[in-house]
């Protein structure tokens, strides 16, 4: 069964990476198109995320955006040529369920995942971001989530994830009004984790600081946030101990004690 959103040939110009040190970073790269997500961008960015999964000498992902803005969000002449306005349920919900499923591995990879946004991120962009671990914005940039406004809800996860990460009350408020929110009010209501004068040397010293400690205790720290946040508190802390015995004898844990005690800084290899 071929994927509906896929293109017949993907064209690997359209999503660039890059490794910076330990970190590994994608860039969307259609500033033609204001970086409007169409086939190319969305198996693009699915296709680099998988070259990387299990990858020992990546262990923070940046994902930035080409151009005046990230990401205007999703392409409506792409979305279009899949059938989405003209076939039936059946078809709606297995493309829905295709993008849904390129957009949760930023969620299942077990290394922190870095949106490094500027200029504009609107509608399934944002839906996209929602799905990182930690957001940087770029002074002035403006955010929204406008699928009501063309009679549509956000369905490639973002109002689950923006539900669960602002509550309710600030989900409803965004999504229902499809209004445009900036920056500095992103912040605010904790959309994203910080606003800097460029995007993306925020994101890269973020992830330098991530970097410096043990990857596999961060890769399953993201991992039980995810999974378990919504588990009452002794299921919660039950898979705690779980990761825990997984990590207590791996050689990061020696090396890190060995590093307080020695007063150095460690050298986590991931084993």
């Amino acid at each position: 069964m071929s994927d509906l959103f896929a293109p017949a040939h993907l064209d690997r110009s359209k999503i660039l990476t890059e490794k910076k040190g330990d970190t590994f970073v994608i860039t969307l790269n259609r500033p033609e198109k204001r970086n409007a997500l169409d086939g190319n961008l969305m198996f693009g960015i699915k296709t680099a995320i998988e070259d990387v999964f299990t990858s020992t000498s990546i262990r923070a992902i940046i994902i930035r955006g080409e151009g005046a803005g990230f990401s205007a969000g999703v392409d409506f002449l792409a979305l279009a040529g899949t059938g989405l306005m003209t076939e039936g349920g059946v078809h709606v919900r297995r493309l829905i369920r295709e993008m849904q499923d390129i957009v949760n591995l930023i969620d299942d990879i077990e290394k922190p995942v870095i949106f490094a946004v500027h200029g504009f991120c609107f509608g399934m962009a944002t839906e996209l971001i929602l799905s990182g671990d930690f957001r940087i914005a770029q002074r002035g940039t403006k955010f929204g989530i406008q699928e009501t406004a063309v009679g549509l809800i956000p369905d490639v996860g973002g109002t689950t994830r923006m539900t669960r990460l602002l509550g309710p009350i600030k989900a409803k408020e965004l999504i229902m009004t499809a209004k445009t929110i900036d920056a500095d009010e992103a912040k605010t209501i904790q959309l994203v984790n910080d606003v800097v004068d460029d995007a993306f040397a925020g994101a890269l010293e973020f992830a330098d600081t991530l970097n410096k400690n043990a990857p596999l205790a961060v890769g399953l720290a993201k991992k039980l946030i995810n999974r378990a946040q919504h588990m009452d508190a002794r299921s919660f802390m039950e898979l705690e101990a779980i990761a825990q015995s997984t990590l207590i004898h791996t050689e990061d844990v020696k090396e890190g004690i060995a590093a307080k005690i020695e007063k150095r800084e460690p050298k986590f290899t991931g084993k």
